[in-house]
């Protein structure tokens, strides 16, 4: 099997990785890619934001199949426009992806389906903030949550007690011609779920959690991610079985009946709150770093479950299996991150960081002219440590993260240790 997989960050090397240690192996291929990627896949200097320059590597290389990674060029329509020149694709068209290119039609979706969530007021101008904040925090309750409505690369969310700060957020992205969600706060340990669709069925993964503060402890403001692991000790063993019931199916369904189908995967970001199970929001693609721990684990083969999805039928392909024990991935990120990114500084410490056992997964690194392996982004790598339980994952993963060398990088010491320690529950 012959697969391009669209896109350069880490969840895209995690897909690779994982799609490499199938049997039979696939040929595989990358566009972009990355300095880690290209260890595993022939990567082509084809942009992520590139739909048309996709359209031809795909007609150059044929592949079996198209793997769209990152949320822009799927909501941008790179799955339609693939699908239109003969290619099997594994990512929802635009419209799909609109559950989160927009989280205000996200929940009319939700609303129409009878899946849980928080209650939510969509704004539009200044002036209805007040009212707003007033109609979700009814009793004066904090803290408040705004959101951003469009894309933000997972940090267009504030969460904060503070009326002025919540304001001054919803301010800005009004400002910037966006509109915002102010919902209501939403108790209890969040939850990933990465649901598979061939946009009738629906398969689940296994959950995972991960962690969106910047530092320890979760203070600091919010990332795209500094660490994630599975499974989650503390949740139900039906959580998963409850979820596609509750919220994935449901979903699937209410857009095909609109004649949306919904190819790829529903990501769940789901509360479990003291009122039961609530939907946080939906991705139309998988989660970074969640698929870096959910990859980690899956047993049974990749590629066959990315295509029966593709080609709009589960029902050819078992449903998925995991290994025993636990997986923990902790990023390692840039000097400043995430309110700026220091780029172009040398890194080390990969080999020593493999040698203890953990791996590497590169999200945003680059060669220099020198051919020297640099930081490109906020967050610069995954290291991935797996192991009997949590508490050995996670120190694997932590002395992997230790044996890196990057000026002024920093990575939280604290990823899955309330859930080694027994300390969460829902």
């Amino acid at each position: 099997m012959k697969i391009l997989v669209i896109g350069s960050g880490g969840r895209e090397h995690a897909i690779i990785r994982r799609l490499a240690a199938d049997r039979p192996a696939p040929e595989l291929h990358a566009a972009p890619g990355n300095p880690g990627i290209a260890q595993l896949a022939t990567c082509h200097d084809v942009a992520v934001a590139d739909l048309a320059g996709q359209v031809l590597l795909a007609d150059e290389l044929r592949p079996d199949l198209v793997v769209i990674g990152p949320e822009a060029p799927l909501v941008a329509g790179a799955a339609d426009r693939l699908r239109e020149a003969g290619h099997t694709v594994f990512g929802p068209s635009a419209e799909a992806a609109h559950l989160e290119g927009s989280k205000s039609w996200a929940k009319e979706i939700m609303a129409a389906a009878g899946v849980p969530t928080a209650a939510s007021v969509t704004v539009t101008a200044p002036e209805q903030l007040g009212a707003g904040l007033d109609r979700v925090n009814p009793l004066g309750d904090v803290p408040f949550v705004v959101k951003a409505d469009g894309l933000a690369a997972g940090k267009g969310v504030v969460v904060t007690p503070a009326r002025d700060v919540a304001v001054a957020h919803a301010e800005a992205v009004l400002a910037s011609g966006g509109q915002v969600v102010l919902e209501e706060y939403l108790d209890g340990p969040e939850v990933s779920l990465f649901c598979v669709s061939d946009g009738t069925r629906v398969l689940p993964l296994a959950p995972a959690q991960d962690f969106k503060r910047a530092l320890d402890g979760d203070e600091g403001p919010n990332t795209g991610g500094m660490g994630a692991y599975s499974p989650l000790p503390w949740a139900p063993e039906s959580l998963a079985r409850e979820v596609v019931t509750a919220v994935a199916q449901p979903t699937i369904d209410e857009l095909a009946a609109r004649g949306i189908p919904f190819s790829g995967i529903l990501y769940c970001g789901l509360a479990l709150t003291s009122r039961g199970l609530r939907v946080v929001e939906f991705n139309a693609r998988f989660g970074d770093p969640e698929t870096q721990v959910v990859l980690e684990r899956l047993a049974s083969p990749f590629a066959p479950l990315l295509l029966a999805a593709a080609q709009g039928d589960l029902s050819a392909v078992d449903v998925p299996e995991w290994v025993e024990g636990a997986a923990v991935t902790v990023v390692v990120a840039s000097a400043g991150y995430p309110v700026s990114a220091q780029i172009g500084d040398p890194i080390t410490g990969i080999e020593e960081a493999e040698r203890l056992g953990a791996h590497v997964i590169h999200a945003g690194t680059a060669l220099d002219a020198d051919g020297v392996l640099v930081s490109a982004g906020g967050r610069v790598l995954t290291v991935v440590g797996a192991g009997a339980d949590l508490t050995a994952a996670r120190e694997l993963a932590l002395a992997g993260a230790r044996a890196i060398e990057l000026e002024g990088s920093h990575h939280r010491g604290d990823i899955a240790l309330a859930a080694a320690e027994g300390s969460v529950s829902a």
